[in-house]
């Protein structure tokens, strides 16, 4: 690639949300990277691609997207992409949306150009598409990986993009564009995946119980966000520092080699900056506050998540499916009998349990799940 040459490079988007979520944050964050070394970034968002749906790791078709929700998602999307790109200046990062070159293509003309130099065979084998065998693969899916590669083939001739990166998961359709650029005889274009945030049991990271984890505030508040990283299991603490913050590697060796109690520590300073660098320092800081107050008893209890009560003779079980502790009654009654709940730091044993003025001594009471679910009741 040769030294000082400034690369352009692509890392696909599906635009199916209107927020990213942490799914998309290890490309977002290697492609800031990048973009600091002086390489150019082209977000590609799958306008196009959207409609169809990608076949890897799912087992149904996706629904089909009318262009205005996608362009909507795309507007979205783009602010958030602000936080870890720069649009302006010398190697400033592009969007584009698939959509513009995809849906305008003549089905004839494609599969004479672009078809007839795939071999279903060789698609076949992928792994993408031998999930999808059992339950049957429509030939619209099957296309989604020439449409793929066609993308890094329009990249390559429209904007000189050389690399596109993604996903281990991806591979299969990254490998596609880059031989099927080999194959129009040009030999200067390349793949790069980088391993997905998994947990130790091999689940996708960010999977929470209310879904994603969100980069958007308003699905995701800042403070759920924190606390996600606050909790993370001890063995993720150096995949995700060292993926998802600029903290220097050698900082980030020193934090994950701390052993038991010390180790949470390293979660704080992974919670704190990577909640600034999606919520900015003002929000990562009221979080780190609120989570500080719970955990130990000092710092802001302001920035906890809350409840105004009209009535405050509420019974527990209600008060745990309004904070959506629980879904149920029944779910509720669980939870109180398998010593999960507590008010105002008292264990709850009794389902029966209606709360009154003596538990809002200063105002408020403090509803907790398990160590890590917290609400506060304001009357």
């Amino acid at each position: 690639m040769g030294h000082g040459k400034s690369i352009p490079f692509y890392i696909g988007i599906d635009p199916t949300a209107d927020s990213l979520h942490v799914g998309h944050f290890v490309s977002l964050m290697v492609a800031s990277i990048m973009q600091k070394y002086g390489h150019k970034p082209i977000i590609l968002v799958g306008g196009g691609t959207a409609s169809i749906g990608d076949p890897s790791g799912k087992t149904d078709m996706r629904k089909m997207m009318t262009r205005e929700e996608i362009d909507h998602n795309v507007a979205s999307i783009k602010k958030q992409i602000a936080k870890f790109l720069k649009f302006d200046g010398d190697n400033a990062a592009i969007v584009v949306n698939n959509a513009d070159w995809l849906l305008d293509l003549k089905f004839i003309d494609f599969n004479r150009e672009i078809g007839s130099l795939f071999s279903v065979n060789k698609m076949l084998a992928a792994e993408c598409y031998k999930q999808r065998m059992e339950k049957g693969l429509t030939f619209f899916e099957l296309g989604y990986m020439l449409l793929q590669s066609y993308d890094f083939l329009h990249l390559y001739n429209t904007y000189g993009c050389k690399l596109q990166m993604g996903g281990n998961d991806q591979w299969s359709n990254i490998i596609g564009g880059v031989e099927l650029i080999r194959k129009i005889g040009k030999d200067d274009s390349f793949g790069l995946t980088f391993k997905l945030l998994t947990t130790k049991e091999g689940k996708k990271m960010g999977k929470t119980e209310k879904g994603a984890l969100w980069l958007d505030e308003n699905k995701t508040s800042p403070y759920e966000f924190y606390q996600y990283w606050r909790n993370i299991e001890d063995e993720s603490v150096k995949t995700v520092l060292s993926l998802l913050t600029y903290l220097p590697m050698d900082k980030v060796n020193e934090l994950s080699s701390l052993k038991d109690e010390k180790i949470n520590e390293a979660k704080k300073v992974a919670a704190f900056e990577i909640t600034k660098l999606v919520h900015g320092e003002d929000e990562a800081r009221k979080a780190e506050e609120a989570s500080n107050a719970l955990f130990n008893g000092s710092g802001s209890l302001d920035n906890m998540p809350s409840i105004h009560l009209d009535d405050i003779n509420i019974s527990i079980l209600d008060a745990l499916i309004k904070t959506n502790m629980a879904p149920s009654k029944g779910q509720a009654r669980i939870l109180i009998n398998q010593g999960g709940i507590t008010l105002n730091d008292e264990k709850v044993t009794d389902t029966n349990l209606v709360l009154s003025e003596k538990d809002f001594q200063d105002g408020f009471a403090i509803l907790k799940k398990g160590k890590k679910t917290f609400y506060k009741l304001e009357k």
